[in-house]
Formats: structure tokens, sequence, C-alpha cells
């Protein structure tokens, strides 16, 4: 009842001081968004109201509320600068609105492998729900934090960091931050990327979603269109009484995700990015450093074998990658190519048993074309036909080993996706995987899905 209440209120006072301080003020509170008290002096929006019953009121306006979000929150470019922008980017950005920001995406899944001489049951899966938080403690500081909830039952904390402006360049950063390494780590909203799975050679080398704690810088130069991070952090797992770390899942089970995680040696990441071509956006990504391992804790300096013991299991990583967007009209295309060193891997296999290549290597390209404005030039609705081709190894390189050609992957996918609205997309795909390796058979799938971003 205090809800059905609190709306009538709200609407009295709308309709009968539409000019009061204290209104102004509830308005600022509750919708955040100049537009929607247009909406609401509406009159045929208020003549619904008057018309209404108190359920539909209260309802009315809570839909109202949350549609500002979303209306704040859906943005994948500033579409006056061509800068790229994710949720977390909206938020500092100040879209969404004066204190309090909530933003989130979803996505549900199924996937059905096949095969001429098995049978393979299909999956099906809420793969992620995302909350994200925002505050502003003033223009100048926020705080950022990514809550998600992965197949139902894993809870993880994907982002939560404190970022305050020097100035309009520089802004310091710290806390548990995405590594800005090719696109899909940082750009992984549903409704920003072809597909229902994320790139593959993204699971296996980059690893995403790959976070780490630490601080650093970003900002950007408009006037020259560029932006800029660079990072201090923590680094993978590599060893914590067994090798985490390997040829066939890559680097993706060193990932700490900020859960007590193990400091050995500090990192640096960073990357620049460049948006200053129409429809264009270029990014030169890098990190360097060495892995962590729990073998030095409470390790004695003065024994020396046991000293050469923990080194070897620790290995330094030296990872580049480049990248490129572009947009004009209806045709989109993007890549990336990622090259990754790995020194002292004959040391770590030996002590691990593992079969770490010692480099990796891997790059994809994708175009898409949004067909529906074949039709309609005009139309509000996206049919977007993509294609992707993906080519990456993590055996690319190996010392005192045989290769693994298993490990070396040829990635077909092809589809659409349909987006309904800014910022809800139903999606469909079939992909090939081809080893290298000619003695494998290729495996096949098709996958649907939807996501929302809001």
């Amino acid at each position: 009842m205090v809800e059905e209440v609190l709306g009538i209120v709200l609407v009295f006072l709308v309709l009968k001081y539409p000019k009061s301080g204290i209104v102004h003020l509830n308005f600022h509170i509750y919708f955040c968004n100049v537009k929607l008290i247009r909406l609401i002096l509406n009159k045929e929006y208020i003549n619904d109201l008057r018309k209404s019953n108190m359920k539909r009121i209260s309802l009315n306006l809570l839909l109202i509320f949350f549609g500002g979000i979303a209306q704040a929150q859906v943005i994948s470019t500033d579409s006056t600068t061509n800068e790229p922008m994710n949720t977390a980017q909206n938020i500092l950005a100040g879209n969404g609105g004066k204190a309090i920001t909530v933003s989130g995406y979803g996505e549900v899944h199924f996937n059905q492998e096949f095969a001429d001489t098995h049978r393979h049951n299909g999956k099906m899966d809420v793969h992620r729900v995302i909350m994200f938080l925002g505050y502003k403690f003033s223009n100048k500081t926020f705080f950022v934090t990514e809550l998600e909830f992965e197949h139902v039952k894993e809870l993880y904390v994907e982002q939560a960091f404190l970022q305050h402006s020097l100035n309009s360049n520089i802004n310091f950063r710290a806390g548990l931050m995405l590594i800005p390494m090719g696109i899909v780590n940082e750009y992984h909203e549903p409704t920003t990327f072809n597909g229902v799975e994320r790139p593959n050679m993204d699971n296996k080398i980059i690893p995403t979603t790959w976070r780490e704690i630490g601080a650093g810088f970003s900002g950007k130069f408009p006037s020259a269109s560029l932006r800029y991070q660079l990072y201090v952090v923590n680094g993978l797992l590599s060893y914590d009484g067994v090798g985490k770390i390997g040829g066939n899942s890559g680097y993706r089970s060193g990932r700490q995700k900020g859960a007590n995680s193990i400091f050995t040696t500090p990192n640096i990441t960073g990357k620049l990015d460049f948006y200053g071509l129409k429809g264009l956006k270029m990014g030169l990504s890098g990190y360097f450093g060495g892995t962590q391992s729990t073998a030095y804790d409470n390790l004695d300096l003065r024994e020396n074998d046991a000293v050469l013991t923990a080194d070897s299991t620790v290995i330094n990583m030296s990872m580049v990658g480049i990248d490129f967007r572009y947009q004009n009209k209806a045709f989109k295309a993007r890549g990336q190519f990622i090259y990754s060193n790995n020194d002292n891997t004959e040391k770590y296999n030996a002590y691990t048993g593992r079969d770490l290549g010692s480099s990796f290597i891997g790059y994809y390209i994708e175009a898409s074309y949004d067909v529906l404005t074949l039709i309609n030039k005009d139309a509000k609705m996206e049919l977007n036909i993509f294609g992707r081709y993906e080519n990456y190894d993590t055996h690319h390189s190996v010392i005192n080993m045989n290769r693994n050609l298993t490990y070396g992957r040829l990635d077909y996918t092809t589809g659409f996706g349909l987006k309904l609205a800014n910022g809800a997309v139903l999606k469909a795909d079939y992909q090939q995987f081809i080893n290298i390796d000619p003695t494998t058979d290729a495996k096949h799938q098709i996958n649907l899905g939807l996501g929302v971003w809001f």
C-alpha cells in the first residue's frame, strides 16, 4: 500500500505543482532524466494515469524509472566522438545519473554439439546475469563494481575499482580491473559482439574475462582521439601445489579473479586506443611480467635448491595485441591479433608435468551486415548476418617436447543476431571446430541465445 500511496502523491505533485522545487528534487532522485519528466507531463499519459487504479499507477512509475536507466546505459559508442564505450565507461562518463547508477546485462544460451558417429546432449544455460553498480562521490571520484552470476549458482566480482580524476586527461584507478587486452575482454556485453559465444581464442589466450587487482592511470586526449590505460597489477597463478597453466587450456586456469590472490611479482599492462577516423577504432595492447606462485611462500632464501625449485614454477610472460573495429552504415568488421611469449617453460613443464608452449598466437577476422537496411533504411530493428574465422595455437612453439597439433585450431562461425531493440538481441549461429592435426575429426555445434544490456 505504501508504494501505491507514494505513486499517487508523486503524480499529484506533478499535476498540481509542476514548478515546485520539491517536485524537481523528487524527479531528480527517482527519474534522473529530463526526458522522463516530459513523458509524465504529456497530456495523454496524464489522462491514462487519471483513468488507472492505484496499482497501475505505481506499476507505470516503476516501468518509467527502470526504462530511464535502460535508456541511459545502452550505449556502445559515443555518437559525437566515435569513442568506444562499455558499461563501466558509461557510468564513469556520467550517463547513468547523479549519484547511484544501476545497470546490467545477461545471456541465456543453448548449445548443441553434433557429429556423424556420436550423439551429444544439448546444454541449456543461464550463462551469466550481471549487475553493475556505480556511485558518484563527486564530479571527480567514482566507484564501479560488477557482480556476476554464472550458470545460476556461481557468484563472482568481475570489477570493483575506485577512480579519481586528477585532471581532464588523467585518472587514477585502483582495485579489481579488467586487463585491457583485445576487444572482448573489455567489451563483452552481449549486444556488442556477434555470435552466441565469445570468440574461442579469447577464451584460450587472453583469457576472457581476465581481471587483476592493481592500480594505475587511464585517460584520453580528445584532440588526438586517443585513450590510454597503464596499470601495475597482480598476475596469473601458475603454481599452487600443481601447475595451473598448460597447452590445452592456455592461461585460463591461471586466472585468480581477485579471490585471495597470490602475489609474487608485479606485472605491467596497458593499452592505447585510437578512434579519430570515422567509423574506425584501433587498439594496441601489452602485458608483461611474471606469473604468481605459492612456492615462494615461507621460502628460506638460504636454501639455493629451494629457491631454484620455486623459480621453476614461474613463467615470464610477454603478450602484445592489436585490434580494430570498423563500421560503415550497415557494414561492420572487426579483428584482432594476439601473440604471447612464455619464458622458462622447459623448467616449468619438467617440474609440474604440464605441456605449456613457449609461445601462443592467434587471430580472428569477422564481418557482418544489417540486411534489414536493404528493405527499410529507417528500420529500428537490426538483422546482422555475420561470419567469423579464427586461427589460434597454444603450441605455436615448444621447447624440448613434441608439439601437440590438436592445440592448433581453426574455428568457423556464421549466423545472425536480431536486435529487437537497443539493448535486446536474439542470436543463432553454426560453428565448425577443426584441429590442424589431420587425424582428428572436425566438431560441429549449433548455438541459440538471447542477450540483454540495460
